[in-house]
């Protein structure tokens, strides 16, 4: 999943669209007079209060995995009735691999194609490492609940839909290129993060912090924020990290792809607040019975970024639990891609048939329990 234009450079691979972005970033945050101030501020507020932690969950999740090297995709074809539990537990891990295995399972004949309408059901791709950095709480609803879902919407589609996708041949699919040696950027976003995390979590216990290690925050978090920027827009990934790269390099890459949508996020709430009077909050209220709709939509487009973004609304306050709820249920993340490139009809598929659950999920949660995790 490489981008044909990109440039090869010594960092890795430019590309001209995200070297815009991180140019436009750099001009807002040395901007003069308010403009600039409240730029900083809000790359400061999202490297301390979400990029940092959604570090520290991907490096323990990539060191857990590679130090216990669990991986169920193997047993998939071996479980027959457990194959659609199985393929659901697989899609509510983080991140998208789980997801991948099972799709790929279903190409090669493994697996029924209920296991991948669980799989697709339950991820909710790079997005559950941001709510589970940033809301534990929710996410400790969203992910058990997303796995149920995905169980029984497997086992229905099992049971009435008869009709198989798979091709002649399995389609060949570079997941993602392997980066290899963990990079001198890798180490340097990792100790970057470490003392903004001491930093976020003193934030958590309403301990304010200046300064640390004698530098003052918003340095630590700028630095911080705009290495990540150029670890995005050096990359040769789409978005995936692939299983054989170091924790450390996974854990850069993917945060920062996570941080360039929050920032986004960050950015445009407050700039339309602060600069052109809305008051988006009361808008979206305005508009509040199809906010999960939206969300849900939002869930069929590929990627985790727009994904991330639908969190960060909901982190903010600016969307319910209940279009966050649909948005997970809806969404593939990253996986999509890989799917649709190993088996597009039974991609596509699965991903429509998510929309039903979302739906019902959705609206069950706006009307019966319209303030819960609000």
């Amino acid at each position: 999943m490489t981008d044909a234009t990109a440039i090869t450079a010594p960092l890795g691979k430019l590309r001209p669209r995200r070297l815009l972005v991180l140019a436009i970033l750099a001009v807002l945050a040395l901007a003069p007079g308010h403009l600039g101030e409240l730029t900083r501020e809000l790359m400061t507020d999202a490297y301390v209060q979400v990029s940092v932690f959604v570090a520290a969950t991907l490096l323990i999740f990539y060191g857990a995995e590679r130090l216990f090297n669990f991986d169920i995709g193997e047993s998939l074809s071996k479980a027959r009735g457990a194959q659609v539990p199985l393929a659901a537990l697989l899609g509510t891990t983080p991140g998208c691999g789980g997801a991948v295995v099972v799709v790929a399972a279903y190409s090669s004949g493994h697996v029924g194609f209920g296991a991948v309408v669980a799989t697709l059901t339950a991820t909710m791709g790079d997005a559950a490492f941001f709510l589970i950095a940033t809301r534990p709480d929710a996410a400790l609803v969203v992910l058990p609940l997303s796995l149920v879902v995905g169980i029984l919407s497997g086992w229905l589609v099992d049971y009435f839909h008869k009709v198989e996708y798979r091709a002649g041949n399995l389609a060949s699919c570079d997941l993602a290129p392997l980066i290899g040696r963990t990079r001198p950027q890798d180490i340097a976003y990792l100790l970057l993060a470490v003392p903004g995390f001491i930093v976020g979590a003193a934030q958590l216990a309403q301990v304010e912090i200046n300064h640390i290690l004698g530098v003052p925050v918003q340095w630590l978090a700028l630095t911080g924020t705009f290495l990540g920027l150029t670890i995005w827009a050096t990359s040769k990934l789409a978005a995936m990290t692939n299983a054989k790269d170091s924790p450390v390099t996974r854990m850069a890459e993917e945060t920062s792809f996570i941080s360039v949508w929050v920032i986004g996020a960050y950015l445009a709430y407050d700039y339309v607040a602060e600069f052109a009077g809305l008051d988006i909050e009361l808008l979206f209220q305005s508009i509040a019975p199809l906010l999960p709709l939206m969300a849900i939509l939002v869930g069929l487009i590929p990627g985790c970024g727009p994904q991330v973004l639908v969190a960060t609304l909901f982190l903010n306050g600016v969307i319910p639990f209940s279009a966050l709820v649909g948005n997970a249920i809806s969404n593939d993340g990253d996986a999509l891609f890989p799917a649709i490139a190993l088996n597009p009809k039974a991609a596509v598929m699965a991903t429509l048939y998510s929309t039903i659950p979302a739906l019902i999920v959705a609206y069950t949660f706006y009307f019966l329990a319209p303030g819960f995790m609000n």
